[in-house]
């Protein structure tokens, strides 16, 4: 199994509500907002549906700890620092939780209040196009190693 990480790249006008649906179970309700899942069954159907609103791929502990440490929220809106993970959960900082977290010995669940939808900047250099695939050179769909860059571009 593999993490990743999903984006919503387009807005909800015009969505149909089958897919805002399988949007709203997935947390995507805004443009740029992320979330990391796994790649079960259930979710890869989820991304098949909302593909042409969303895109994905797979990150490593490195770009899980960048969004952690740039755009980590807890509830009351507080940024997520080091000393917190080291004080709330069994990790000494983010880069270890994030390690854990990409090899499924930790959830995000185990930092308590932590909000577990990322807020993300818009891309630096924007997207190549909202409206076309990744492989036909736009934005959405599945970008496999790729989504470490636009994600160090969103940070």
């Amino acid at each position: 199994m593999r993490r990743l990480a999903v984006v919503r790249v387009r807005g909800h006008v015009g969505v149909s509500r089958e897919v805002e649906d399988t949007l709203r179970m997935l947390r995507l309700t805004r443009v740029n907002h992320c979330v990391f899942i796994d790649d079960r069954p259930t979710y890869a159907g989820m991304l098949q549906k909302a593909k042409d609103y969303i895109t994905w791929g797979e990150v490593s502990a490195e770009e899980v700890a960048l969004i952690l440490r740039n755009r980590g929220e807890l509830v009351g809106g507080k940024k997520l620092t080091d000393a917190y993970i080291k004080e709330h959960t069994k990790f000494k900082s983010i880069d270890d939780f994030a390690k854990a977290f990409v090899e499924f010995k930790a959830e995000l669940s185990d930092i308590p209040n932590l909000k577990p939808v990322f807020r993300l900047h818009p891309p630096r250099k924007g997207y190549r196009g909202i409206k076309r695939s990744f492989v036909e050179g736009g934005a959405l769909g599945y970008r496999g190693e790729a989504m470490k860059e636009l994600l160090r571009r969103m940070r």
